[in-house]
Parts: structure tokens; C-alpha cells; sequence
């Protein structure tokens, strides 16, 4: 419970309401090892403490990377701190995606919004292994093209030969020469095996919904689709009850679960 000094070596806008900070342990006693998937609670002194997914390389032991959105006490005050000051940090918690697990099979990563940050050290780490994956697919939404998240970094992805990628935006300018409209109409494109394919979606979830049932539509069975439920997470290890969903505490049982394991909570509105 106790949060660990680390200090901020970077703070940089990504978007007009989204930024990343990165952080190195104050005292290095041991490598900083996450799954891609966790979070950490980052602690901001005298402010409060929020969870933050980790959206850094998980092959960087040296270095910690958070991406989010400035809507928050805690967020606000996050991005006005600089090189040298000091943050706390609890974690990493939570459940991973599963990346091993889908080893010799292809992967649909279908993302939303800022649920492009949590789905990004599977980028790391596909791309770290890339034989050891089939066909990799990569569906990006955002609201407009000003909200698209790791635009270089997109960019990079796209002049590669083994990932296919797809960017697409609610609304746009004429400047805009992409696609538009939701991320779940991408789904209908294909380019992988439905019958050995893993799903990892995160944004929104309705947008989840959506996804999910294209992905089912195309022949994607339920225990092979994995979502992120990251809401109402205070304490990290299930001792508050502030992220209850039925039987699961997100913080400790999540963020991460097979789709057929939350199908039903998902189904209720507003639950």
C-alpha cells in the first residue's frame, strides 16, 4: 500500500487533452517489470492518487510510461509537474493480456479512443516477436483526427508489411482523407482466420459491444475475445469495493477478462 518515489523524467502532449509522462524509479533497487495490460496507482503528493494503465515498452525494465487524459484533480495536476519532480507509484496491478496465449495464432486489437494506451505494449511485444504471431490487425477510432492518439507512431505501424492497420474517425474536415465512422464497421474488412484468431479490445463499451458482436458475426468465439474494463478503480487490490462488477473487483480480477467471463454485466446499461 505503501507507493514507491518515482521521479518524472518527461511530460508531453499527445493529444489537446491527452499527455504521457515518463517516470524512472527514484532508487533502482530492481527493474521496473510489467504485462502489458496492468496499471499502476499513481499517487501525485498532496493531490491524490488515481490508476493509470501502463502503455510504455514492457521490454523497458528502466522506464515507466503512463498516457492520459487531463479530466481530473489528480490528472490536471499530473501535467504540470516537470523533469525532476517526484510522484508515488503502487503496482503493477491487475491482469494482463493475453499475448503468450496467442502465440501461433493472429490477433485483432480493436481500440477506441484512449483505449489505444493500455492495447500499445501488445504492440511492443508482437512487434518484439513478430514470428511467433499469424496476421496482426490493428483497428483504431477516434472522435476527430485532432484525437488521434500516437499519431507517429500509427504512421510507423502502417508503412510496415506484416501489421495491417486501420485508422478511422467519428467526424472530419474535407483535409481528412481517411476513413469515417465507427471502429466496429472495420471488422467486416477480415484479414485474418477467425478460427484461430484472439481479440483484445479497449475504449468505450459500447464501442466493445459493437466490436464484440462483428467479431462474432465473422466467426470469433466468445472465450477467444478479451476486454478491458477500466472504471471506478481507487485502491488497486480490491479492498475498497469501488469497482464491484457482480463477483469481480476490475482492480484485482481485471482489468483484463475473457468476454464470456463479463458478457452478461456488459449487457446491462449503466451496471
Amino acid at each position: 500500500m505503501k507507493p514507491d518515489p518515482f521521479r518524472i523524467q518527461h511530460v508531453w502532449k499527445e493529444t489537446k487533452d491527452t499527455f504521457s509522462v515518463e517516470l524512472t524509479d527514484l532508487q533502482p533497487r530492481r527493474p521496473f517489470l510489467f504485462c502489458p495490460g496492468q496499471f499502476n496507482m499513481v499517487y501525485v503528493y498532496g493531490v491524490g492518487e488515481i490508476p493509470i494503465s501502463i502503455s510504455g515498452d514492457p521490454s523497458d525494465s528502466r522506464h515507466v510510461i503512463h498516457t492520459t487524459r487531463a479530466v481530473g484533480v489528480v490528472t490536471k495536476a499530473l501535467q504540470t509537474l516537470r523533469r525532476g519532480d517526484v510522484v508515488g507509484i503502487r503496482g503493477p496491478f491487475g491482469s494482463p493480456w493475453p499475448v503468450a496465449e496467442a502465440e501461433g495464432s493472429d490477433v485483432v486489437i480493436v481500440a477506441g479512443g484512449i483505449g489505444l494506451a493500455p492495447l500499445r505494449p501488445v504492440l511492443y511485444r508482437i512487434i518484439e516477436r513478430r514470428e511467433k504471431y499469424g496476421s496482426v490487425v490493428l483497428l483504431y477510432g477516434a472522435r476527430t483526427p485532432a484525437d488521434i492518439l500516437f499519431r507517429k507512431e500509427l504512421e510507423r505501424l502502417r508503412s510496415r508489411l506484416d501489421i495491417d492497420v486501420h485508422v478511422t474517425v467519428d467526424r472530419a474536415l474535407v483535409q481528412w482523407r481517411g476513413n469515417v465512422g465507427v471502429v466496429s464497421a472495420m471488422i467486416a474488412r477480415g484479414g485474418f482466420d477467425p478460427q484461430s484468431t484472439v481479440a483484445m479490445l479497449c475504449g468505450p463499451e459500447i464501442m466493445m459491444r459493437f466490436s464484440v458482436a462483428e467479431l462474432t458475426k465473422k466467426g470469433i468465439s466468445d472465450d477467444s475475445i478479451y476486454v478491458s474494463l477500466e472504471r471506478n478503480m481507487k485502491c488497486g487490490c480490491g479492498l475498497c469495493g469501488h469497482c464491484q462488477l457482480q463477483k469481480y473487483f476490475i482492480c484485482k480480477d481485471g482489468p483484463v477478462f475473457p468476454y464470456v467471463n463479463v458478457s452478461n454485466a456488459m449487457a446491462i446499461r449503466e451496471l
